[in-house]
């Protein structure tokens, strides 16, 4: 599928460059899921942020855990391409 990452930079506190299977790529500003709480709550640990991988199973950013973000969200930031029409967005 088109959303997966094939490859990611570390750029500086919260901001990650990401390059897609379909050669698209963006930088997602990751400091509004400080605020989520939850799972995301882990993420104010700077340290904790820094060890994100690729699941390569699925593609996805994933942190330790198996704490993740859908793939079409992170599409969607990253390039500015809008979400599929089945997503319900959280309000």
């Amino acid at each position: 599928m088109y959303y997966e990452v094939v490859d990611f930079e570390l750029l500086n506190e919260y901001k990650i460059r990401l390059r897609f299977k379909d050669g698209k790529s963006g930088v997602i500003d990751f400091n509004d899921y400080l605020n989520k709480g939850g799972i995301f709550s882990k993420f104010s640990d700077f340290n904790f942020f820094k060890q994100v991988y690729i699941n390569p199973e699925f593609g996805v950013l994933t942190w330790p855990g198996g704490i993740d973000i859908a793939p079409e969200t992170i599409y969607s930031k990253a390039t500015g391409e809008p979400l599929p029409d089945w997503i319900e967005i959280e309000e």
